[in-house]
């Protein structure tokens, strides 16, 4: 076993035409590792390749090209183990309206070949917070209940790996915090996360590293820290002791009166230090009261990466 959970190279997928549409190259040769143990954001704008990629990895979609090794097993030589290692919650809520939570469970386990002395239904059950309803049918839980459920059933073969593909879309925040205590948990046992979210300020609270798919093709890959350190613009922001009729006015410089009656000062930080910002206010003859910079956060990374590509 390598360092890495899942490691994929040259991968393409092209969809077949179709009547009156031409065929679709969904994914262009990516290659990408993804390490053991870790919580990895995959990232892109809608129509990207993220949900080819996953379904790729679930063995729900059968690739064009590449090569695909799932804790260590190559997916076209071990297809029945690399599919073993990987559990998927998927963004749609595909249940079975009769069936009790339980039994789905039992079902599932099933369906992967785990024996029955191994299963552990109940425990998942208490794991996602559904052990009071484990005897009501899946068409009387709520929107938030199903998704936990979800959950549940892309854990009952215990996987080395698990792809939350939108988890937390379109619940409330109650349930959003109890999914991730759970997938904090989860990953704190040695659990591999792979995550695809639209909160983007989740990704980077909950992501240590990160790739960014756009238009079928891999456009950043690395720690979150380092991608937040890649934009260039910095802000400061200035309280001036009274208000001001005249703004700084410096080259490289664009400055913004916001309605609480700071000065937002936009900059390139290796183009200018933060003092000769400072001295442009000066000049203007403002007296600073308070001043603070606002930082890149991943979503001014995001749209930097994904703009005009």
């Amino acid at each position: 076993m390598s360092a890495n959970a899942i490691e994929i190279r040259g991968l393409q997928k092209t969809y077949a035409a179709r009547k009156g549409e031409p065929g679709k190259q969904a994914l262009k040769g990516i290659d990408l590792d993804i390490p053991a143990g870790s919580v990895f954001g995959l990232l892109g704008p809608n129509g990207a390749g993220k949900s080819t990629l996953i379904n790729i990895l679930a063995g729900l979609v059968l690739k064009s090209a590449g090569q695909v090794t799932i804790w260590g097993f190559d997916q076209d030589v071990n297809p029945r183990q690399s599919r073993a290692a990987i559990g998927v919650m998927p963004q749609e809520l595909n249940l079975d309206p009769f069936f009790t939570p339980r039994a789905a469970l039992e079902v599932q386990a099933g369906l992967y070949g785990v024996p029955k002395s191994q299963r552990r239904s109940d425990e998942i059950l208490r794991l996602v917070g559904l052990q009071d309803k484990a005897e009501a049918y899946a068409r009387t839980l709520s929107g938030g209940m199903r998704r936990r459920l979800l959950l549940a059933k892309a854990l009952v073969h215990h996987p080395r790996i698990l792809v939350l593909d939108e988890p937390t879309a379109g619940v409330d925040i109650e349930l959003r915090q109890m999914l991730w205590e759970n997938i904090r948990q989860l990953n704190k046992e040695g659990m591999t996360i792979i995550l695809t979210t639209h909160y983007l300020e989740e990704a980077e609270e909950m992501c240590g590293e990160i790739a960014i798919i756009n238009e079928g093709s891999l456009v950043a890959r690395d720690s979150t820290a380092n991608l937040l350190g890649r934009l260039d613009g910095k802000t400061m922001i200035i309280h001036p002791d009274k208000p001001c009729d005249t703004l700084p006015e410096a080259d490289g410089i664009a400055v913004e009166r916001r309605a609480d009656g700071a000065l937002a000062l936009s900059y390139k930080s290796s183009q200018m230090p933060a003092e000769a910002v400072l001295e442009a206010v000066r000049s203007a003859g403002i007296s600073i009261r308070d001043v603070k910079t606002e930082q890149a956060d991943l979503e001014d990374v995001f749209l930097e990466l994904t703009r005009n590509r």
